[in-house]
């Protein structure tokens, strides 16, 4: 622990060197990355067109289902530029530019970066979407921008991510397992790979949290359960289409992800299970009067949260997005 109580621009200076250290073993070098021209037909190539034609008919059995969740996902994927703006302008983190927290956002938001391209290039070439329909979504949600209620604050900030990006992982991991399921062997990969990717994301923020909790142990419990009790909404919440209102896509979007088991309000639970466990919880030391409520309310969370989700059903209504013809 720093101080009796410290700063958030305390807590974010000591904890530099620990994201430098850290850098390589979360992320990796672009020496090391694959890229998209890695795991789609290649132009070049001679057999291009017959790689094409094989993938538009894996692409066929698809479910409608299973596509709108991967549109979403990509315009999600895609909508990038906002998150490291939102990212970017977190106050009490040092923001120079040899800052290890810069080279983390900057390093980030580089491998972040392909999975849009990725995922929109393989939509692209499955000749099953509307494209222009896709890229228009993906504008509104940039330039509507997102409220993830965390006030700008990097102990909550980070609860988001560290929860956000193992939602994502869970997410593509079930689309690469359905994938493969209805025949699409080439999806799977793809989306094994981004998942692989928001693994490693999601240690990182998890192990940031981690740390935080050993230097300010009390600041961080509250913040954890300021999150919660506000509930972690996804980063697309305000995903549109053309000639619908802010937001209404995105609750279909999410209908079809529960229908086909992609993410459900029972991962939700899941998911904060794990990070009461993740960072602790119990153990921690150093709490005060509110902070020792904080962790009695987190550690109840999830048992409270799972009868509600166990008694949703699953949405039935389906929903004809302009994405998909």
């Amino acid at each position: 622990m720093i101080t009796a109580i410290a700063s958030r621009v305390e807590v974010m200076k000591w904890m530099e060197d620990f994201v430098q250290e850290k850098m390589t073993e979360f992320l990796k070098s672009v020496e090391d990355s694959w890229q998209p021209a890695d795991l789609l037909p290649d132009a070049r190539m001679e057999n291009f067109f017959e790689e094409i034609k094989n993938l538009q008919e894996r692409a066929r059995d698809l479910s409608y289902d299973l596509l709108a969740v991967l549109v979403g996902d990509t315009i999600t994927e895609e909508a990038l530029p906002t998150y490291e703006s939102w990212l970017m302008s977190i106050k009490d983190v040092p923001s120079n530019e040899d800052s290890p927290w810069m080279k983390w956002n900057r390093a980030w938001t580089a491998e972040e970066n392909r999975h849009g391209d990725l995922l929109n290039k393989y939509l692209y070439l499955t000749g099953r979407i509307n494209m222009r329909e896709m890229e228009a979504s993906t504008q509104y949600l940039i330039a509507d921008g997102f409220d993830l209620q965390t006030d700008n604050d990097p102990y909550r900030a980070f609860v988001y991510t560290s929860f956000q990006e193992t939602a994502t992982n869970l997410s593509h991991r079930r689309v690469a397992q359905i994938a493969k399921k209805q025949g699409d062997g080439m999806l799977a990969k793809l989306c094994g790979y981004v998942a692989s990717d928001e693994a490693r994301h999601a240690k990182a923020y998890k192990a940031f949290v981690g740390k935080i909790f050993e230097a300010d142990p009390n600041e961080m419990m509250l913040a954890f359960e300021d999150m919660m009790r506000k509930k972690i909404v996804m980063p697309a919440h305000y995903m549109r289409e053309l000639g619908v209102d802010m937001g209404k896509t995105f609750g279909h979007f999410t209908d079809a992800a529960q229908r086909i088991n992609v993410y459900t309000a029972l991962d939700y639970t899941d998911i904060l299970k794990d990070l009461v466990k993740e960072w602790k919880l119990e153990t921690v030391t150093g709490l005060n009067d509110a902070g020792e409520r904080a962790r009695d309310y987190l550690i109840a969370l999830p048992d409270r949260l799972r009868r509600v989700a166990e008694r949703m059903r699953s949405p039935q209504l389906e929903y004809k997005f302009r994405w998909i013809d």
